[in-house]
């Protein structure tokens, strides 16, 4: 097995919205996305394109909670709208505190529920059997 290797070009194309940020903040974004997806031979994601994909998924997510889709640099607001007015423009989000790594966390953008969704199977338990000896 190998790691997976971020290739910002790539990551532009997947995800166009990004193309104005800075090629060595996303590479920090990737290292950071390794806290949350193994990225080394131990990984439970084997197959190193699949992990690619998911790392990537988690560097949009990262990025945006950090401003990256902002013009002012400031964080979007996160949450799911539950009430809005048109005149004068009003919005109210609904929003419980996330804790890193949990599902409220990944679901404050569309890149981390996305993730969410496509490891759902690495939430589910694993079941090894003991290794029987073949006389």
């Amino acid at each position: 097995m190998a790691v997976a290797v971020f290739n910002p070009t790539l990551f532009k194309a997947r995800y166009p919205q990004f193309a104005n940020v800075d090629n060595g903040l996303l590479g920090a974004y990737f290292l950071e996305a390794g806290l949350y997806l193994n990225n080394t031979d131990c990984s439970r994601v084997s197959d190193v394109n699949k992990r690619l994909l998911l790392l990537n998924m988690l560097v949009a997510h990262i990025a945006t909670l950090n401003g990256a889709l902002s013009a002012d640099g400031q964080a979007l607001p996160v949450g799911r709208v539950s009430q809005a007015a048109e005149g004068s423009v009003s919005a109210t989000l609904e929003y419980m505190p996330a804790t890193a790594g949990s599902a409220a966390w990944f679901n404050q953008t569309p890149f981390g529920a996305a993730f969410w969704a496509a490891t759902a199977y690495l939430r589910s338990m694993v079941y090894s059997p003991r290794p029987t000896r073949w006389r």
